[in-house]
């Protein structure tokens, strides 16, 4: 009897790593599949060159193919709603972007809720919105627009991409940068700041709205990527850990850059968090402009 118990014990020693080598075995095939990354928007939009950037090199690191399916529709509600309903193995990812949260915000009665039905993998760019003005207003500062503002409330207007985008709340606030900034080149518009806190790569010179006079001033039209919510913690690590130095690699920052957006990078946590924020922030903004259904 004593030696079939030490027999057992010694069964059950080997046993445990035994089991725990397969457990993490197992993610060492991950991806077996190719990966398929959902953009809610068009070939050339930002997030989809964002995720093209970034599927090419994760292809290249990771040994197994990730491609782009483009399925805009309903300011990249339709595609989320794909992906939510998808397998949640890892094989199908979400390019999620400012507008799911806007539309989370004005949307309540979305079949989905973006801040819990998705998880956070990492926030990978962001392009900020660009205040310009026609060279025929005269204007050369931000100062100078609320002025023209204050002293002709009836005759200034601003446009924008469409009622709920980021441009338009931006504005309810007071257009991204790889849009209009061909135009400012040419001379057709004339920029005044750029809406992030810190200067955007694609104009180093162009002042921050807060720089400019409106301290706190903060929007951004910003992209990352999301996993459906009960994807394996351990294939949300590999995939953050992966994107994010993805983000450092120098062909990829060149890639993104000329494209006008700006490196983010960090963890699920930390993106997580931003979502929060940016849930918050808008949802202010929508109730104060009158938005909000």
């Amino acid at each position: 009897m004593p030696i079939l118990r030490a027999l057992f014990g010694l069964l059950l020693i080997l046993a445990l790593p035994a089991k725990a080598l397969a457990q993490d075995n197992s993610l060492s095939y991950y991806p077996s599949r190719p990966v398929r990354i959902v953009v809610g928007f068009g070939p050339g939009s930002a997030a989809d060159l964002t995720a093209r950037v970034l599927a090419q090199r994760l292809s290249q690191t990771m040994g197994q193919q990730f491609f782009i399916e483009n399925k805009p529709g309903g300011g990249s509600t339709v595609a989320a709603e794909q992906v939510v309903r998808g397998p949640k193995d890892g094989t199908t990812l979400f390019v999620g972007t400012v507008a799911n949260v806007i539309n989370a915000v004005l949307q309540p009665d979305l079949t989905f809720d973006f801040a819990k039905d998705f998880t956070p993998i990492v926030y990978a760019t962001s392009s900020p919105n660009i205040l310009v003005v026609h060279p025929s207003t005269g204007v050369s500062s931000v100062k100078e627009l609320i002025a023209l503002a204050k002293a002709h409330p009836d005759k200034v207007f601003y446009g924008s991409s469409g009622v709920g985008t980021s441009p338009h709340l931006s504005g309810e606030l007071f257009s991204p940068a790889s849009t209009v900034l061909q135009y400012v080149a040419s001379g057709q518009l004339k920029a005044l700041a750029s809406s992030e806190t810190t200067r955007a790569s694609a104009a180093p010179d162009l002042p921050t709205v807060a720089e400019a006079g409106l301290p706190g001033f903060d929007t951004s039209v910003w992209f990352g990527l999301v996993a459906p919510a009960g994807t394996p913690h351990e294939i949300i690590d590999r995939l953050a850990h992966a994107v994010d130095d993805a983000l450092q690699n120098e062909a990829v920052i060149s890639s993104l850059h000329a494209a006008g957006l700006d490196i983010k990078g960090g963890t699920p946590e930390a993106f997580g968090a931003f979502i929060a924020t940016e849930t918050k922030k808008w949802n202010e903004v929508a109730t104060a402009a009158g938005l909000r259904k």
